[in-house]
Formats: C-alpha cells, sequence, structure tokens
C-alpha cells in the first residue's frame, strides 16, 4: 500500500505492526486523504485500511489512521496517542465483492470529525443514534444505530507517543439500540455475540430481538441492572431560573433518549449526566425535589422516584412547554432541533 514507515511515521508504524500479527504481510486495500485536517482538509482521517476477511464469516476489517498521533506528539497527555483510539468496523462482505464499499470509509470519516469538532470522544460502551441508516444510500436497513467496543482481535496497544485502543463500530438495529440505551452497551452486546461473530455489521439483517428468546434475556437484565450510561452529550442542556420556577431546556431529537437514560438510571440509585457544549444539567434521586446551581454551568437536580414518570412523560419529541404537576416549579421546554450534515452544516431538517 505504500506507506512509508519511517521514524517520520512512529504512530503509523506502530498501528501497521499490531494489524502484521493478524494478517501477516497481506496487502490491504487503501485510501489515503490528499489534503490532512491540520492543513485545512475536510477529512481528519489521514488513512483507512481495509482488509478482505473469510473467516469466521466473510467480512471487510476497516482500521483508520488519524485519531492518535501518527507523526509527531502534540497532546500533553504523555500515557496516550491523541484521542487514545482508532476506529475499526467489520462489514459483511458480499458474494464475489472484491472492493470494500466506500459508504463505510465515509462513516469512519464522519465520526472522526464528529470527534474533532465537537471536542467529544468515544469509549468503549457508548452508543450513538446516527438519525437514519448507516449506509447513507440504504433507506430500507434497519441498522441506524452504532455502539462501540474494544475490537476483539486488535484490543490496545503501546505506541512511542502513548496507548491507544482499536475501537470496533457495531451497526445496531433500532431495537436493539434502544436496548443499549436502557441497559448496558458490552452486556447487550455479548448477548448478541453468537448472532454476530467478531461483531460484524450486516446492513442487510433486521433486530435480532425479534427472537423472542433473546428479546427475554435482554428484557431482564435491563430489569436488574438499569442503564451504564451515565453520560450523554446533547446539543441543548439549559436552564431559566426566576419567580421560584426553573425551566429546563432540551432539544427535541434527544428528548426521548434523555427519558429513556433517566428510566434506567435513577430507579437504580445512579445519577445521570447531561452536557452541553456549554453547561450540565445533573440528576439524581433523592428523597424530596431540588433545584441547585452548585457552580457556575453544573444545575443538580434531585428527583424522588415516585415523580419520575410524570416528569419523564414532558420529556416528548415536540416542541412545547409542559409544567409538572407533582414538581412544583418545574417547567420542561422542549426546543426544535435543527439536523446538521457530517461537516456540521443545516440540513433544513427540523425535529420538533
Amino acid at each position: 500500500m505504500g506507506i512509508d514507515e519511517t521514524d517520520e511515521s512512529p504512530g503509523w508504524a506502530a498501528i501497521d505492526a499490531a494489524l502484521a500479527r493478524v494478517y501477516g504481510d497481506a496487502e490491504p486495500h487503501h485510501w489515503g486523504t490528499i489534503l490532512k485536517w491540520s492543513l485545512g482538509g475536510p477529512d481528519p482521517l489521514d488513512g483507512i485500511s481495509v482488509y478482505p476477511r473469510d473467516e469466521p464469516v466473510p467480512h471487510w476489517h476497516y482500521v483508520s489512521y488519524g485519531m492518535t498521533e501518527l507523526y509527531d506528539k502534540h497532546s500533553e497527555n504523555p500515557d496516550e496517542s491523541g484521542w487514545g483510539f482508532e476506529f475499526t468496523f467489520r462489514l459483511a462482505r458480499q458474494p464475489g465483492e472484491t472492493t470494500p464499499p466506500v459508504w463505510a470509509a465515509n462513516l469512519l470519516q464522519n465520526l472522526g470529525r464528529y470527534v474533532f469538532n465537537s471536542g467529544n470522544w468515544f469509549e468503549s460502551g457508548h452508543h450513538m443514534d446516527v438519525n437514519g441508516p448507516i449506509a447513507s444510500d440504504r433507506d430500507d436497513s434497519a441498522i441506524r444505530a452504532i455502539a462501540f467496543i474494544l475490537d476483539p482481535e486488535l484490543g490496545e496497544i503501546g505506541t512511542p507517543h502513548g496507548s491507544m485502543q482499536f475501537l470496533q463500530i457495531v451497526g445496531l438495529a433500532t431495537e436493539e439500540y434502544e436496548a443499549a440505551r436502557q441497559w448496558r452497551t458490552e452486556s447487550l452486546l455479548e448477548v448478541l455475540a453468537p448472532r454476530i461473530p467478531l461483531y460484524v455489521t450486516d446492513i442487510d439483517r433486521g433486530s435480532l430481538l425479534d427472537d423472542p428468546e433473546l428479546a427475554a434475556t435482554v428484557a431482564a437484565g435491563i430489569e436488574r441492572d438499569g442503564s451504564s450510561a451515565g453520560l450523554l452529550y446533547v446539543t441543548t442542556a439549559h436552564w431559566e431560573s426566576g419567580s421560584g420556577v426553573t425551566t429546563l431546556r432540551v432539544g427535541a431529537l434527544q428528548a426521548t433518549s434523555i427519558a429513556q437514560a433517566l428510566r434506567g438510571r435513577l430507579p437504580h440509585g445512579n445519577e445521570l449526566i447531561l452536557k452541553s457544549e456549554d453547561s450540565m444539567l445533573r440528576f439524581a434521586p433523592g428523597d424530596t425535589f431540588t433545584v441547585a446551581e452548585a457552580e457556575p454551568g453544573v444545575l443538580h437536580i434531585d428527583i424522588p422516584l415516585a415523580t419520575l414518570n410524570d416528569f419523564t412523560a414532558a420529556l416528548r419529541p415536540q416542541a412545547g412547554s409542559t409544567p409538572v404537576a407533582t414538581l412544583p416549579g418545574l417547567v420542561v421546554e422542549v426546543v426544535p432541533t435543527a439536523m446538521r450534515d457530517e461537516y456540521g452544516n443545516e440540513t433544513g431538517e427540523v425535529i420538533g
């Protein structure tokens, strides 16, 4: 693939060495970025390599170069290289398919762009609704969300610039994503693993939770454990206080996710944090309803469990203000969400 593995790119060479332990001297398909992000280019990843696989099922194995420090050390954290991870993705390979689909490479670039633009990074156990099919040209696909887990073959390595993980993207159907939000991503994937070996994503499959036995196992786990998602990054998490009334403001796109997360966290004694670019809402179970701005930009809200259903009922994906009768002085305001493309530009579509 013509990659320079000299000392000028020790981070790149470390990734190549990890891949060589799995693929030997096999030559991957490779896409390189012409104009680097650091020079004003639109793509944050300097390259993406893709290996064809036959076992345990035929698939393409995509690996990114660019979320870590490939060349020089710039970050102040000596123990971690760049963002601390590179993306991997395993996509089911169709019979006779000799070239990896480009849309999957675009998916990796879009996720990298999100991290670089927002400053929000991914870790194993995180999940995300991509607001449509992950394959942009497949409107009929049920796979419309993703989760992240440590790549089962590549794992974690050390590099001259610090440690890094190979963080694998796993496609989820909508019902599976809802289960991940209400439970633990790793636990859900463990249940699904026998049906998706090595967590290969097949965009042609339906929801695995259509199987009553699997669905029952997942439902029992949700009931037993609750949600592990203690932090949600959201576009809107604001408030206004005055005259004895506090108005919480959230976006319509994420209102349902917030409601589900609250129901999965508070009844199990766990708090939930909503973090936007400039503020934070911190919810916790409490004996009494209290609202306090403990520090600038951070609002603490204690919710008695007896009132939780009334509170989450106000979190609907429709614009409007709803006073919560069982929490006097609290108003939930849902505001429209303007959708943006992978470059951060508004698309004209508005939710709510």
